[in-house]
Parts: C-alpha cells; sequence; structure tokens
C-alpha cells in the first residue's frame, strides 16, 4: 500500500506522521484490498483540517474533518473512514452472495 501525506500550510512533523498512520493502520485492518492512501493535512484560519482519499478495488473513499484541533480532525476523519470502509466491505461481501442464499433455498424446498 501507498501513503502519501501532505500538508497544506503546515509542516508534516513526524510525529504527526506517526499519529496518521496509526489510526489508518486500524482502518487499515479491515480492508486488506487498499492500494493507495493519500492524506491530506491543512490550515486554513483557526480551522485544521484533515482529508483523505484511499483506493480500494472498484472505489475511491473519501472523507473530509475539520475541528479546532489537529488531532481531533484526524481522530474524526479515521473514525468516518472506518465507517465507510466497513460499509463498502459489506455492500462487497453481500454482492454475490444473496443469489446463492436463493438457489440454496430452492434446492431445500424441492
Amino acid at each position: 500500500m501507498n501513503l502519501n501525506i501532505t500538508g497544506h500550510h503546515l509542516e508534516v512533523t513526524p510525529a504527526l506522521r506517526e499519529y496518521v498512520i496509526s489510526k489508518l493502520d486500524r482502518v487499515i485492518r479491515h480492508f486488506d484490498h487498499v492500494t493507495a492512501t493519500h492524506v491530506i493535512l491543512s490550515v486554513q484560519k483557526l480551522r485544521q483540517r484533515a482529508e483523505v482519499t484511499v483506493h480500494v478495488r472498484g472505489r475511491d473513499i473519501h472523507v473530509e474533518s475539520e475541528d479546532d484541533d489537529l488531532y481531533a480532525a484526524i481522530d474524526a476523519m479515521a473514525d468516518k473512514l472506518d465507517r465507510q470502509v466497513v460499509k463498502h466491505k459489506e455492500k462487497a461481501a453481500d454482492h454475490g452472495h444473496d443469489s446463492m442464499k436463493r438457489q440454496q433455498g430452492a434446492e431445500s424446498t424441492t
């Protein structure tokens, strides 16, 4: 997996980089089909913003979060991303299984 962390109007320190990586590790454990991740950390006046785009097979998941504290924005971003990845994983898992259940139900009634 490729991980790209950039900062707009701020310097990405090693502590920030490690914090983002630790938060994204939790999400990546749920879903191992992640090919690339792009994180943008930015400051706009007094608002701290964190956004991430995760490239998974068949879809790009984009999440944004704003807060007064950059670490709180990263936490909120990771929580939103976790929910979206779990939702995508469930959709992908349910896609083919529904028709198989119907076929098995038809076989058991005959």
